[in-house]
């Protein structure tokens, strides 16, 4: 960093650092058991809540000064906010990293690598929804067209680091463009009175690549008895923009999807990605500061419920559900656990599953090493961080790996394909799972009553 850079830098955090926030912190310590990249370093207090926290206001103190040392703590930081619930404090150190992230960012000179994502991924790709389209689209003719196969078998993958080979290998069958237009966007109920209505946020990643989970999702909740409604003009949720330093433009689709909401009487709007579900929850607080939409923003988030707790409040665990007996374990979503506190939902419906022996996977809560594009710029710790999670999955003897979020699906994917174990294991959404399971019972169900109307007749 040159002096003008540190400057800069040291400035934006004394204005920018919630310095009641920073005090919060006691230093007792309860936060470094929990904390991956503090267990991951041999116990680093650099790379530790606590130790992230005394850098942060020391900045702010002009105790110290910016340095490579202290971005390298800020950039290795999961921002899995496991810190925050067994804080007695109730430090939200997820909100201080993201100001900290935001004062570094807006001054450092960025490298090649954070141009090209946060410049035409961040800025001209997420927020607009005809653009993901156009690029999945390619992805699916990538995948579909055979080049794919084709890659892989001329070895021109092996151009690329390990860890990308191997995500190339696990990404979903993507549907193609014309499937992704054109799609419903106002359902009623299936089988069953209308209990709620409800207003689904499908996300940008998720309406895209995982189109299919999203898909499956709306059926999810027609089948538990709601009137579903996606407005078309809701945006990217902006978690990624925020989590990486880009705060004004998390703001601006905040507004987007807040203004595409609001016309819309609902009872809840529904995430099925603990991701965004998170950083949806905390729209109030990334707007407190705007006279205009800081009311707006809370009324938005006190609707916002996980696809999970809406399930359970209206008793869809209480329906027939089957699979073919199989162990089964559960990979937390750090922000569906963390942010929005989610914790017993998913577990409550997979033992509701007839034919699934749930096993807990030790240190379920612990971050899988995803992290939104932290498998991409922080690799080396995001594979250590995945070899520790595969190594507990496997203890469990499970046949499916079920997680609630894209990135958690992508990385545990992963890490059965280095693991060698993809003929013994899958990673799966629990939203795919659960449909599986109702559909198992529903499809014999019709079909029974179909054969006994023909023998009558």
């Amino acid at each position: 960093m040159n002096i003008q850079e540190k400057q800069q830098i040291q400035q934006a955090f004394q204005e920018t650092m919630d310095y009641d926030e920073l005090m919060n912190c006691t230093r007792c310590g309860f936060c470094l058991p929990s904390c991956p990249t503090y267990i991951e370093t041999g116990r680093n207090e650099v790379h530790s809540p606590r130790g992230r926290i005394a850098l942060m206001k020391g900045l702010v103190d002009g105790v110290i000064e910016p340095s490579q040392e202290v971005k390298d703590s800020i950039d290795m930081c999961l921002g899995c906010r496991a810190c925050e619930p067994v804080c007695p404090s109730g430090v939200k150190f997820g909100r201080l990293l993201e100001q900290a992230r935001d004062a570094i960012y807006q001054h450092k000179k960025q490298t090649l690598p954070e141009k090209l994502i946060k410049g035409i991924f961040f800025k001209n790709i997420f927020p607009y929804q005809n653009r993901m389209m156009g690029v999945t689209g390619l992805l699916s003719f990538y995948q579909r067209s055979g080049a794919q196969k084709l890659a892989q078998a001329t070895g021109v993958m092996n151009l690329f680091p390990e860890s990308m080979r191997s995500m190339e290998k696990v990404l979903p069958s993507v549907p193609k463009k014309s499937q992704m237009k054109d799609r419903p966007r106002h359902l009623q109920p299936l089988k069953l009175e209308k209990k709620k209505k409800v207003a689904f946020f499908s996300g940008c990643l998720m309406d895209t690549m995982f189109m299919h989970t999203n898909d499956a999702t709306v059926k999810l909740l027609q089948y538990a008895g709601c009137e579903i409604v996606v407005p078309s003009l809701q945006a990217c949720c902006g978690a990624l923009h925020g989590h990486s330093g880009e705060m004004e433009q998390a703001r601006e689709m905040a507004k987007r999807n807040i203004q595409a909401f609001e016309e819309v009487e609902v009872d809840y709007i529904i995430s099925n990605a603990g991701g965004c579900g998170a950083f949806l929850v905390e729209y109030d607080h990334l707007l407190k500061n705007d006279s205009e939409w800081s009311t707006r923003a809370k009324r938005f988030c006190n609707k916002v419920k996980d696809i999970t707790s809406i399930l359970i409040e209206l008793d869809f665990h209480k329906q027939p559900l089957s699979l073919d007996n199989q162990i089964v374990t559960y990979q937390d979503s750090c922000h569906l656990k963390n942010g929005q506190r989610t914790f017993m939902e998913p577990r409550q419906l997979l033992e509701s599953i007839d034919g699934v022996h749930y096993v807990e996977m030790k240190d379920a809560g612990r971050c899988c090493g995803s992290a939104g594009i932290y498998n991409i710029v922080q690799s080396e710790m995001s594979m250590q961080i995945l070899d520790y999670k595969m190594e507990q999955a496997q203890n469990t003897k499970a046949k499916t790996i079920v997680t609630a979020n894209p990135g958690c699906l992508l990385q545990m994917k992963l890490g059965i394909e280095r693991e060698g174990r993809s003929n013994e294991m899958e990673a799966v959404h629990i939203v795919d799972l659960l449909l599986q399971a109702y559909e198992n019972v529903n499809v014999r169900s019709n079909l029974h009553d179909e054969a006994a109307t023909y023998i009558r007749a």
